[in-house]
């Protein structure tokens, strides 16, 4: 299954945006990531988000879309407006 995933870790307040089709595998990854992966630096990471997507081109398209806005504000939003993630979908 294509999966956007968002973590966040409270440690570093600092979130974390990804995409895999294996999200069981990727996130077992991020647990025990070794010291030179972003994720080793707090062990306090929990999963904020994860986007369903239909398409791996579509999960790359929408994380890309994450990353480029480099904002807290519009990660939070995507919790409180669901429809932004609606609308997200529908336009990659």
């Amino acid at each position: 299954m294509n999966i956007v995933y968002i973590l966040y870790s409270k440690k570093l307040n600092r979130f974390y945006t990804g995409f895999t089709i294996d999200f069981e595998t990727r996130w077992e990854f991020h647990k025990s990531a070794l010291s030179n992966k972003y994720t080793a630096k707090a062990n306090d990471w929990v999963v904020f988000l994860k986007i369903k997507c239909n398409s791996k081109k579509q999960g790359l398209a929408i994380e890309r879309h994450i990353k480029n806005m480099k904002s807290k504000t519009y990660i939070k939003n995507l919790i409180k407006h669901p429809e932004i993630i609606e609308k997200l979908i529908c336009r990659y």
